[in-house]
């Protein structure tokens, strides 16, 4: 769990992050969240993009099974779940939106841009939207920060404390991520 300011990321955490994603990752901030084996969980991004666009989503969920257990939650449409409960439970609400205040300071010293003030991530404060983003930001802050991010770890397939880190084909992939599984001869 790491919030504002990050330690610069080092070239392997950038490698790995792009690994996890698919792509090349874009203006890493730092690692707000690692696996027990140290692979990163959550990459911290810049509010603002190299290329000038605004990007509100300070935390984003990197690791490929963590995601994967998020996604395979939200399709069961528990948001729908989850927006009833705030909808039904002032204190719940009210715990929602000092998690979405706590997400604009932390995106705050990372640098102001106008464009996204008062815009955090993943539907807050007002509605679950995107539970991945929520998640992040749950692992970034740790327990007890975000009640729906809280909810979403807690019900999904994956665990902040059991590595999970799927062994990478090319090795110099493997190579990038910490602790990952080494393919055979390498």
């Amino acid at each position: 769990m790491t919030r504002p300011p990050f330690t610069p990321p080092t070239e392997a955490d950038v490698a790995a992050v792009s690994a996890q994603l698919g792509r090349p990752a874009r203006d890493v901030a730092g690692i707000a969240a690692r696996c027990v084996c140290g692979a990163p969980t959550v990459v911290a991004t810049a509010p603002r993009l190299s290329d000038g666009t605004p990007f509100p989503t300070l935390y984003y969920l990197s690791h490929p099974a963590a995601t994967a257990a998020i996604s395979h939650l939200e399709a069961t449409q528990v948001m729908n779940e989850y927006n009833q409960m705030l909808a039904d439970d002032p204190e719940l609400r009210e715990q929602y939106r000092s998690a979405h205040e706590s997400f604009l300071a932390d995106r705050e010293k990372l640098g102001s841009v106008p464009e996204i003030a008062g815009i955090s991530s993943g539907g807050m404060p007002e509605r679950v939207k995107c539970l991945h983003a929520l998640a992040a930001h749950a692992l970034a802050a740790g327990p007890g920060l975000n009640p729906i991010g809280d909810l979403a770890l807690e019900r999904c397939s994956w665990s902040p404390s059991v590595c999970e880190c799927v062994p990478a084909a090319d090795p110099q992939a493997a190579e990038a991520i910490p602790g990952a599984a080494r393919p055979a001869g390498s």
